[in-house]
């Protein structure tokens, strides 16, 4: 049997299953605190509220053990985008019933009152939690095809969106859901001076928060205001993005063409078809500033959410920017195959792994670099550390987070490219001295 059609198996079975199971019951629904966690988690609760089901909603930044020991035991329990680290935990905990919708590695023993549904067991089929949750809750109700959007919006916050319209799924054909080919900049729909001046992704040196080099760039790329205003992103004719590429590519010559240009996509919210990946901007943006109610109530179109995500994302971006060019600018601690950025007073921790993503993803460190970046969360008085792998090649972070974390008994979340974890505050010159001692045992001659 393909892998696909296991997949498909095991929704049609899981879905069956959790029907049986909550017939009259509570649902305690926990899900994780990114666009593909608040994704995944409106999804199922709108398919949820179209069943009449009884349910309660968390969204969290990361799964601890007290937490999962914490819940109520009696409740059926769904976890989604996160929890495959975490069953030796939930097997502890003595819950009744957990269903789990998550796309993250399965790293321990399934426990008998856990039923998964994750590509990782299926040969790492490229799905994120919101797209596995649409597809489950189509199972659970045909009529639930409208989330269809969202689970796009969640696998673009995921960075699959390649993976949209090469699933046999149709995701990408079930939602108000359009795309167009550009330079991959958001929001694709607003005027480029203002756009460019905030870009993060990709980082473009002399031009990220510089209007001065923003504007540089488009005179010679040889875009210009008509009456006063730049035009969009998606008004560009096919000369204009060629010469604006051009411009992207000579200010940062490590970025190639095909890392520059892709698919802009477009999903219909509030009546008209805004940037996809900026509405998973500003969704990331309420969750960071400890807001993901707001998110929720943005992603189900919520007028009076829309205002305050609107504005809070505002604040997210200058402060990502401040971030950016501290990490830019900052001495470093570096040896061979990592760069450590130590923002612990100066880069907010909810920020510290959108920081590591961007520098990683900058063109200014060689493939299979790892960047460590580290920030200080005032609230619980630790340590919050984000690894990631420059290039889709070389060493797993995550396994070498977790051979250090082992002396300081903490846990470690991610992916192969990309993991992330907490210790205690006072322990971050030991963690320092670790990840340099471990990172250069296992350096590739590569990297810088």
């Amino acid at each position: 049997m393909e892998d696909k059609n296991i997949l498909e198996v095991k929704l049609k079975f899981t879905a069956k299953s959790f029907l049986d199971q909550i017939k009259g019951e509570d649902i305690q629904v926990i899900s994780h605190f990114d666009t593909d966690g608040i994704s995944a988690g409106t999804i199922m609760i709108q398919a949820l509220k179209r069943m009449d089901q009884r349910f309660s909603l968390k969204i969290v930044k990361s799964l601890t053990k007290d937490f999962i020991n914490n819940l109520n035991k009696d409740k059926v329990t769904l976890f989604l985008d996160l929890a495959s680290g975490s069953l030796n935990h939930i097997k502890d905990a003595g819950l009744r019933k957990v269903y789990i919708i998550d796309h993250h590695e399965v790293t321990e023993e399934i426990p008998e009152n856990v039923e998964i549904v994750n590509p990782q067991l299926c040969e790492r089929q490229k799905i994120s939690a919101s797209g596995l949750t649409y597809l489950f809750c189509k199972e659970l109700n045909p009529k639930n095809k409208d989330f269809a959007k969202l689970a796009a919006l969640g696998m673009i916050g995921d960075r699959m969106e390649d993976n949209l319209e090469s699933m046999d799924a149709g995701i990408f054909n079930d939602g108000d859901i359009k795309k167009n080919r550009g330079l991959i900049i958001h929001p694709s729909t607003r005027p480029l001076n203002r756009v460019l001046e905030y870009s993060s992704d990709p980082f473009i040196p002399g031009v990220t928060g510089d209007l001065k080099g923003v504007l540089e760039l488009l005179r010679e790329a040889g875009i210009n205001p008509s009456n006063g205003r730049y035009p969009s992103l998606i008004d560009l004719n096919e000369a204009e993005m060629e010469r604006l590429v051009t411009a992207v590519i000579l200010r940062n010559p490590e970025k190639k063409d095909n890392q520059l240009l892709g698919n802009l996509f477009l999903i219909k919210l509030f009546g008209k078809y805004e940037d996809a990946r900026e509405a998973s901007a500003k969704i990331n943006a309420c969750s960071r500033d400890g807001k993901p109610e707001v998110a929720i109530g943005m992603c189900m179109e919520d007028l009076d959410s829309k205002k305050k995500a609107d504005s809070i994302h505002v604040k997210y971006r200058q402060l990502l920017i401040s971030g950016l060019k501290y990490a830019q600018s900052s001495e470093k601690i570096s040896g061979p195959g990592y760069v450590i950025i130590n923002g612990v007073d100066e880069i907010k921790d909810t920020m510290i792994g959108t920081v590591s993503s961007i520098i990683a993803g900058s063109g200014l460190y060689e493939e299979g670099t790892i960047i460590v970046g580290i920030a200080k969360d005032e609230e619980n008085q630790v340590i919050k550390i984000s690894t990631r792998n420059v290039g889709k090649t070389g060493r797993n972070v995550r396994e070498l987070l977790a051979r250090i974390m082992v002396d300081f008994e903490g846990e470690v979340g991610g992916h192969e490219f990309a993991a992330g974890c907490s210790i205690p505050l006072d322990k971050t010159g030991e963690f320092i001295k670790k990840v340099k001692e471990s990172f250069e045992l296992s350096a590739t001659p590569k990297a810088k």
